[in-house]
């Protein structure tokens, strides 16, 4: 009887760790939401210094497959994003972006940028993580803060 506890309680132990593993791989949604709140609160405190933390992918603002990204309310421009599949759109307009199967998520992206501040949105599109060219279906919340929005994603595959 002892021997069957042991070996439930390695059992446990195992499919526990294996969904640590799982969990510890990718962001969450309730990481990505997090991150996004993280990252309106810095740029709520300082912009300049937080857009420049997001582009390096400093201050907790890049992990694992978690990143935010910034874009300017007025205009589309991006300004902000941590994931070096991204980098190529820095200082373009992101409205015209679209992802593989032509979705046009840049512009879905921008018009939940242009929400009431504080009201957060999703936008659903596909996107390669960071390292990894291969897009992947993906979500992201996307919140406006004064004169910028920003988003943070997670990937569902």
């Amino acid at each position: 009887m002892r021997r069957y506890a042991i070996t439930g309680t390695l059992v446990s132990a195992a499919l526990a760790a294996g969904a640590a593993f799982a969990q510890a791989q990718y962001g969450t949604a309730e990481e990505a939401k997090a991150m996004l709140l993280k990252a309106v609160a810095a740029v709520k405190a300082d912009k300049a210094k937080a857009l420049d933390m997001f582009n390096k992918g400093e201050g907790g603002f890049l992990d694992r497959d978690l990143y935010p990204f910034c874009s300017s309310v007025s205009d589309g421009v991006l300004l902000a994003v941590a994931n070096p599949n991204g980098k190529q759109n820095l200082g373009k307009d992101g409205r015209g972006l679209k992802d593989a199967n032509g979705k046009a998520f840049g512009q879905d992206i921008y018009d939940a940028g242009q929400k009431p501040e504080g009201q957060i949105s999703e936008v659903s599109y596909e996107f390669a993580r960071p390292g990894d060219p291969k897009p992947v279906p993906k979500v992201s919340y996307v919140t406006r803060i004064g004169d910028i929005y920003c988003g943070v994603g997670y990937y569902k595959k």
